[in-house]
């Protein structure tokens, strides 16, 4: 009987978590507290979407799943290091993430900048030296390229000054490109990233990008239904912070109502995208999982 993809996703989440502990950042005493803080946010648990997405498709490509779990530990430390800096009082002002105080409320506002810069930084070392395979040293380095653009100005950091900087007459344009930046780019890169390690077929990575930025999409316009509709213990953080701090998102441009209309059609066309390719019941699962998600 195939598992369901709730019990799929707990499955890989599980395995990423134990594997991943042999890549993590260990030793170095002298900065004991910094580890502790990058620890408290990189092990506070969540979803692990991003890692999933990158084991399923590196099994759709026969890739052995230790050999892309640097890349997706290292997709998960940017991820984990942006959520870190979002909740600092200079930008989202939260006390709570994944139910647990945010870093900043347990090691202050220095420590926490610096965990989140010491998750960025190291992630690229993680992918940088693992896996040590010669024959895989041009693939890591186009993903390398690739992760760097997701992260930086072109993708997620410039979508947060997007964000930050909205227009007040801010249109769905706008909103678009700053979510393919801000969202999509690090769940483009998740998708993309075995397709970049090993060099698959143009068909196939032409299909995978394109689920892979419908996604991106999806999640955020669900991400910004759930922080209206949402309550703090099905989020894990507090709710309402969107509208409260003036936020340009899809139920402010649409209403709740037009903006699960454009859930639903991100969704069928992430779904159509994979037609010319096999085995994408996993991805196809996965869409729906991230339109359905109630946090």
């Amino acid at each position: 009987m195939t598992p369901s993809i709730r019990e799929y996703l707990k499955k890989q989440a599980e395995w990423f978590e134990t594997e991943s502990r042999n890549l993590f950042p260990a030793g170095h005493p002298e900065v004991a507290v910094l580890r502790e803080a990058m620890d408290h946010s990189f092990k506070a648990g969540g979803k692990r979407i991003r890692p999933v997405l990158a084991l399923t498709v590196a099994a759709m490509l026969d890739m052995d799943a230790t050999d892309i779990l640097p890349a997706a530990l290292a997709i998960e430390m940017i991820h984990t290091y942006s959520l870190i800096h979002d909740d600092l009082p200079a930008m989202d002002d939260d006390d709570f993430r994944r139910g647990k105080p945010t870093c900043h409320k347990v090691y202050g506002d220095a420590m926490a900048i610096l965990a989140g810069d010491g998750l960025l930084t190291e992630a690229f070392h993680v992918a940088a030296v693992h896996p040590d395979k010669p024959e895989m040293a041009a693939g890591k380095l186009r993903f390398i390229k690739e992760l760097a653009d997701a992260a930086g100005i072109r993708g997620m950091v410039g979508g947060q000054v997007m964000d930050m900087e909205h227009p007040e007459n801010g249109d769905e344009s706008y909103l678009t490109l700053l979510h393919n930046r801000k969202t999509g780019a690090m769940i483009r890169i998740s998708c993309m990233a075995p397709v970049l390690v090993v060099g698959a077929p143009e068909s196939f990575a032409k299909a995978i990008d394109t689920y892979a930025r419908k996604i991106g999409l999806l999640f955020q316009v669900t991400d910004d239904m759930l922080d209206e509709t949402a309550s703090l213990a099905e989020l894990g953080k507090t709710p309402g912070k969107d509208r409260e701090q003036g936020k340009l998102t899809y139920p402010a441009l649409f209403g709740l109502n037009g903006a699960r209309k454009l859930a639903d059609r991100l969704q069928a066309e992430a779904e159509a995208a994979l037609a010319g390719i096999t085995d994408t019941d996993r991805l196809i699962q996965l869409a729906r999982f991230i339109r359905e998600r109630s946090h």
